[in-house]
């Protein structure tokens, strides 16, 4: 079904493509293998030995995301396109999540801030956080992306934030390492995770997930947790550019002896906590 799809695509649909030499039978038949490998695998590495023109027409006609932008990701090792794959699938899955309906609250602050969730099959419980920030979109995104590493100088939640590598403009493979607890009764956890930015319209989007990564094997002492997935949305808000509508999906996995129902209260705390350090930051950074 997918060769004879390509081949309508290829020879049908683009002109000039029906002009090419040697797209014979057997080539077009070995091409759709390739694509449906690539399609059954969701992993880009197939594309980068297409020529550019021919991959953008394939990701068109079968509605397959271009962000990253191709150009970019065929100079990309194996290896970091899986990590940008990641990333995309994770920004896809994101994306269904923040248009379902059924949100429950789990807290409601003065200010106007919301937490909510939301339990999905195979992901577990979503938490979902809402607020209004005084200040545009691309500032938070300044200290939410490009400052990542800075982020324990104004976060207490955390001790340590390594850029463990770059891969293309907008995507990052990165560590995070939570602050130590005074009492000791909980371990330290960190996270190996892939983000990616990117833009949809007029809202800035900032996702993440769990990853592996030979540049950084768990420690001794600190326990691997893993992010399910993040997905923050920035947007401008109606009628007002100085101000951000700040959405922020959130799904960890700790990891370890703690029970799930203390798990929960914390990452809801976790995410007021977190909008309310954003916020003082992001006015003492306004006024520097």
């Amino acid at each position: 079904m997918l060769p004879a799809t390509l081949k309508l695509c290829c020879g049908i649909s683009h002109q000039h493509l029906r002009k090419l030499t040697g797209l014979q039978r057997p080539a077009v038949d070995a091409f759709g293998k390739e694509m449906s490998n690539f399609i059954l695998k969701k992993a880009h590495s197939y594309l980068p030995n297409f020529p550019h023109t021919l991959q953008r027409i394939i990701c068109m006609k079968l509605g397959i995301s271009t962000v990253p932008d191709l150009t970019e990701t065929a100079m990309l090792s194996s290896r970091e396109l899986f990590y940008v794959t990641q990333a995309e699938d994770t920004f896809h899955i994101a994306l269904a999540m923040l248009q379902q309906e059924g949100w429950q609250p789990e807290t409601h602050q003065k200010n106007g801030d919301w937490i909510l969730s939301k339990t999905f099959p195979k992901i577990g419980k979503v938490f979902r956080a809402e607020a209004i920030i005084d200040s545009p979109p691309e500032h938070i995104y300044t200290q939410l992306f490009e400052k990542l590493e800075q982020m324990d100088q104004w976060n207490p939640s955390i001790s340590k934030v390594q850029i463990l590598q770059r891969i293309g403009r907008n995507t990052l493979l990165t560590r995070e390492v939570t602050a130590q607890i005074p009492v000791n009764i909980v371990s330290q956890r960190d996270f190996v995770s892939v983000r990616h930015c990117c833009r949809k319209g007029s809202s800035l989007y900032l996702i993440g997930t769990a990853t592996h990564s030979q540049l950084m094997p768990p420690q001794k002492g600190v326990i691997r947790a893993e992010s399910g997935l993040t997905c923050i949305v920035l947007s401008p808000l109606d009628g007002d550019n100085t101000k951000t509508k700040f959405t922020w999906l959130l799904s960890l996995d700790f990891k370890g002896w703690i029970p799930q129902s203390v798990t929960d209260q914390a990452l809801a705390q976790s995410q007021d906590d977190f909008i309310t350090h954003l916020r003082r930051h992001l006015s003492s950074a306004e006024k520097i």
